[in-house]
Order: structure tokens, then sequence, then C-alpha cells
């Protein structure tokens, strides 16, 4: 297999193969240290992480598995579950609870002698996609569990951290802070040719001799070509679909509720292409190998649905 040519000077953020290698090796853990410790704004101070192992299984036989991107503890014992996720799922929220538990339940100590007191637990999610259309200025969410009568935090130790990234649009000029630094280079490593004059830290130094391209090995230049393509055929997939599937459905919608009149024709239109927009994405995962599990959980159709489209 021939390399490729690339044409970025640093690798693309939104990659497993660039997630992991930045924020998931033990040597490149200063990196990950100066990014939380930037996004707890001096809240909370990390001097070291220990990374665990990403793959948890569960406690009986036919308990499901969950595999973190990136799973790690401080020096406090407090665990962090780092991901990235480049698509929204129906039932992301879901699936950050459920990864949440298997940390939580790792700290039970067997026999009689444990009074149940857990270590803080952080699930943080750097998102490519936006949940929350309710204000576009608001990207940085932070979860904990709270009385919904006072409003007052009922439980600090399990705390979900989500950053939607296509929210965060400011400048170069308008950088203020080491955790807007790091939103900026997230956002926009893969479209920079040099370290911008506001990333002036120690740490932006290294971020950027870690990430170009140039000096990877062959190896790494391979597994960071295939991440690559994976990523692009999944973003084509998607932007395509949409557009296909809504537009196909909207037409067969609006010709089958003329007769019922515009707005119910709109309606429906809307709806069927919703549905179309599904089946298609499910169809193109479908060819890239992806099963009916992984697939269901991605588009919200059963793995029923899913086994019956040609």
């Amino acid at each position: 297999m021939a390399l490729g040519n690339l044409d970025e000077r640093y690798v693309n953020f939104y990659t497993d193969f660039a997630f992991k290698k930045l924020f998931g090796t033990e040597v490149n853990k200063d990196l990950l240290i100066s990014f939380l410790n930037s996004m707890f704004n001096g809240k909370e101070v990390i001097r070291d992480l220990t990374y665990l192992n990403s793959e948890q299984l569960g406690t009986g036989e036919l308990d499901r598995k969950a595999v973190f991107d990136v799973y790690c503890e401080n020096e406090k014992g407090e665990k962090f579950l780092v991901e990235m996720q480049k698509a929204e799922q129906q039932f992301f929220k879901d699936r950050s609870v459920f990864y949440s538990t298997f940390p939580i339940r790792d700290q039970a100590i067997r026999g009689n002698s444990w009074d149940y007191n857990l270590k803080t637990v952080y699930t943080i999610g750097i998102l490519n996609f936006c949940f929350d259309d309710t204000d576009p200025e608001y990207f940085h969410h932070e979860v904990k569990l709270v009385d919904t009568k006072t409003g007052k935090v009922f439980y600090d130790k399990l705390v979900y951290v989500y950053l939607e990234m296509p929210k965060f649009t400011k400048t170069e000029a308008e950088l203020v802070t080491l955790f807007d630094k790091w939103l900026y280079a997230i956002r926009h490593l893969a479209t920079l040719f040099e370290r911008p004059a506001a990333l002036q830290e120690k740490v932006f130094q290294r971020l950027f001799e870690v990430a170009e391209i140039a000096k990877f090995n062959r190896q790494e230049r391979l597994g960071y070509e295939e991440s690559l393509k994976i990523y692009r055929d999944w973003y084509s997939i998607m932007t395509t679909a949409e557009k296909k599937g809504l537009d196909r459905g909207f037409e067969r919608g609006l010709e089958q509720g003329m007769a019922q009149g515009l707005e119910q024709g709109l309606e429906q239109g809307l709806e069927q292409g919703r549905i179309e927009e599904k089946r298609t994405i499910a169809r193109s995962l479908l060819r890239l190998g992806m099963s009916a599990e992984q697939i269901s959980a991605a588009t919200g159709l059963t793995e029923e649905e899913i086994n019956d489209i040609k």
C-alpha cells in the first residue's frame, strides 16, 4: 500500500487516530492534562493521569460491554472518560450515562467494610455536532444531579461535560483563556499550516509538534490515512444522505398530501424525509461493514428494519 499525499500539515482532530494519539497515549498525556485543567478553569487541578483499560465488561456473562475512547484517573483516584463524537446518535445521552456506570461500579470494594464513598466520575464529550438548539452560543454544558425544586446540586461526584464544537466560533483575535485556545486548536487543527500567534504557550508548541503529519513514521502515516478515509466517508455519507433523504421524502410526501392541503403535505413530506434519510444512512453504513446494532444506535432504526434494507 503506497502512502498517499495528504493536503494537510496537521492531523484532523476528529479522526479516531488523531484523538487517541493526542489525548490517549502515555507519551502525550501532558496535552490531555492541560486541556482538562483549562476546562475546569482552576476548579480542579490535575497533576498526573494514569490510563486505564479502555474496554470494560459487565458483571454477568450476557452484560453489555463498553469501549471508551480514553479512560484514565488522576492522582486523587477520580475517573475521567473522554469521548470524541463525530455524529449524533439517537440515544447519545443514554450512552453517556451507561458508560459512566462502569467507573462507578469498579470502585466497589469486596467485603462488608466498604462505606460507599465514591470518587468523582467525569464523562467528557467533545462533540462535532449540536444536540441543543435552544441557544446558538451555549456550547459548554456541565451537568450534575440537582434538586429540581431548589436548583441546588444534589450530588456533585457525577459530572457530565459536553462541548458542542460547531458552536465555538471565536476568532483568533477573540481568544482569551487557555480553554478558548484549546477549543480553537481542536476545531481548526486540520486547516492550519502554522501555529497561530495567539497559541504561544509551551503546551501548544508540543501539540503542533505531535500533530504534524510529516513527522509520522510509516505505520503512523498508514494508520492516520485509514482513519481519515473513514472520517471522510462517514461525513460524506451523512451529508449526502441528509440532503437526498429530505429532498426525496419531501417530494413524495408533498405529492401525496396535495389533495389534503399544502400544510398537511408539507408535514408528511418532512416526516417521510426523516425516515428516508435514516434508511439511506443505514444502507451506506451497511456497505461500510458496520453491524446492525451499531447502525441502530446511530440512526434510531430497529435492527429488524435495518436487516430488511436491501
